[in-house]
This record gives structure tokens, C-alpha cells and sequence, in this order.
């Protein structure tokens, strides 16, 4: 029997109208695209990514929403979880607006949604611009232990943490669970979410569901290397670390610490300025952590639709 479930792809964007446009341009291509609505959340951008993608919107082939305000990307997702609920569907799909799905990413998810009838999420297999093993994107089976290369031999790998560059989660399990915390703003609010999920359901990362994640280069977020212009964002990742890691008890606090002791060796023996700065920033972040205790906002019959 044909599966006939609906989907809503939920793309969250802010100043990158060009990566969101090729993202746009993929989703709209998928195998299945007949069961696929693409929901666009806008932080409010201001490089005219509106008139950029017009055209697909006056097609109806992009449904459009504008935040009104920079919520950051937690914000962003919550929002477009919420708008996604009272549109109703049976499945969303979740990325930044620098994903690029290959052509048979949702039908790969919907095909192991017919085979898995209990799991939380998926994540897709996130490759960099080179085919190579996106960096920043490696899902983790618990907070300490990332997936190495000879996990992604096997087809389902079940993990506990995943990024949202591609995570498909039916709408039951949102239900149940609630939405992604948009006190987080930035950083860290994927890792709670998809461990709130985890801690119910087996979740697994899905090598067959490729996506592409075009960020400038493939390495993760290190404060020690990371531009002038961009660490004080880190404030955020240090802070919505502490908050994720506490939860996960005495191995999560242990693990928490000895990244913070790295971090701050990193930016002593590698920073090339600013040093002061950057471990100034981390300190502030801990600080912040402590007392760091954000809920997620309950899911009204108004949200469901």
C-alpha cells in the first residue's frame, strides 16, 4: 500500500539566501516531493531573502514565515515546529538552511519509517562539500563517544545526540515531547532535543539518507581557531553545554570538565590573538551555566492545530 503520510520540511534561515535557495531547490526535487511541504522560517533576515526566493512562494511550492525578529537558530526551530503542528502532518523534517539533501534522503527516512515502527528520530548521513564525513554534524552514542567511520558501515546506527542537519521526527514523538528550548539561541539546543527524545525512543543515524552540509570549512566550532569577529557567540555553546551535560549526571559533568580544561589549553597554545578574550568569554559562559535552567514551553491545542 502506498505510503500516503505527509511531511513538512522545516528550513530555518537567516542572511544566506544563495545556500537556502540551493537547499530550497533540493527539497522540492526529493523522490517523494509530492508528500513534502517546505515550510521556510526567516530570523528576520536582511540581505532580501524574501524577494530572493519569491518565486517559490508565489508558486506555493515554499510556505513562508517570518519570525519578525533574530531569534537565533533554537528559536527559529521552535517556531517552525510550532507552525508546523498547526499546519499538521505526520512527519518533520529538520535543517539549517545550509543543507543540501541528496535526491532520495526522504524516501531512504520514510522507507525505514515502514520497516522501524518504534524509534524517536532520525538523522541523516551529513557529508561536506568533498563527499567527505561532515565534522561538525558526527552524531554521538552518548555525550563522551562520537560515531566513528566503522559505524557508518551499517545502515541504522542507534546514537543519543544528533545536530539539526536533517532530523526526521514524526509528529506523535514532537507531541509527547515538546519542542526544541529557544532560550538556547544558538548552539547546543539540537543535543538537548534530540537527547530529550533518546531517553524515550531508540534513535538512529540513517547512512542510506545523505545530505550535504555546505559550511565554509569542515571543521567544528573551536573558539581557539575561530574568527575575532565570531567568539563571543561562544558564550552560548559554553553555557548550553553546561545545561545538556549536567543532565546527563556525574558522566556528563565529568565529561563537561575536562572539554572545558582542553578548550582552554587549545586557545593558550593555538589562539593567535586574543587570547584573554576567548578565555574570558568561556569563563562567562561556565558562570552562566550554573544557574542556566531553561524549560521547554508546553505544547497548547493551539499549537496542535
Amino acid at each position: 500500500m502506498e505510503n500516503k503520510k505527509t511531511v513538512i520540511a522545516i528550513v530555518v534561515t537567516y542572511n544566506r539566501k544563495k545556500l537556502l535557495m540551493e537547499c530550497i531547490e533540493s527539497l522540492i526535487h526529493q523522490t517523494d516531493s509530492e508528500k513534502l511541504s517546505v515550510l521556510v522560517i526567516d530570523n528576520n533576515s536582511t540581505d532580501g531573502t524574501y524577494d530572493y526566493i519569491r518565486k517559490y512562494i508565489v508558486n506555493k511550492k515554499v510556505i513562508y514565515k517570518n519570525t519578525g525578529i533574530n531569534l537565533g537558530g533554537a528559536g527559529g526551530f521552535e517556531f517552525g515546529i510550532r507552525s508546523a503542528l498547526k499546519m499538521k502532518c505526520d512527519y518533520v523534517w529538520i535543517m539549517d538552511d545550509d543543507c543540501v539533501p541528496s535526491k532520495d534522503a526522504l524516501k531512504q527516512f520514510l522507507l525505514f519509517d515502514e520497516e522501524c515502527k518504534l524509534y524517536g528520530f532520525l538523522s541523516s548521513f551529513v557529508l561536506w562539500k568533498n563527499k567527505e564525513i561532515c565534522t561538525m554534524n558526527i552524531q554521538r552514542k552518548n555525550i563522551a563517544h562520537k560515531l566513528t567511520k566503522n559505524d557508518f558501515k551499517q545502515r541504522a546506527i542507534p546514537i543519543q545526540f544528533a545536530t539539526f542537519v536533517s532530523i526526521f521526527i514524526p509528529t506523535d514523538i514532537v507531541l509527547e515531547v515538546g519542542v526544541p528550548i529557544g532560550d538556547f539561541f544558538v548552539w547546543g539546543d539540537d543535543w538537548e532535543y534530540t537527547r530529550r527524545i533518546s531517553k524515550k525512543y531508540p534513535c538512529y543515524a540513517l547512512t542510506t539518507s545523505i545530505v550535504f552540509h555546505k559550511t565554509s570549512h569542515n571543521k567544528g566550532c573551536d573558539i581557539s581557531n575561530d574568527s575575532a569577529q565570531r567568539i563571543s557567540r561562544y558564550k552560548y555553546m559554553f553555557r548550553n553545554n553546561m545545561f545538556i551535560c549536567k543532565s546527563e549526571g556525574i558522566n556528563g559533568r565529568i565529561y563537561y570538565w575536562l572539554k572545558i580544561a582542553k578548550d582552554i589549553m587549545k586557545v593558550l597554545l593555538k589562539a593567535k590573538n586574543r587570547k584573554k578574550e576567548r578565555i574570558n568569554i568561556i569563563i562567562e559562559g561556565i558562570k552562566e551555566g550554573l544557574s542556566f535552567n531553561p524549560v521547554s514551553v508546553p505544547i497548547t491545542n493551539e499549537t496542535r492545530g
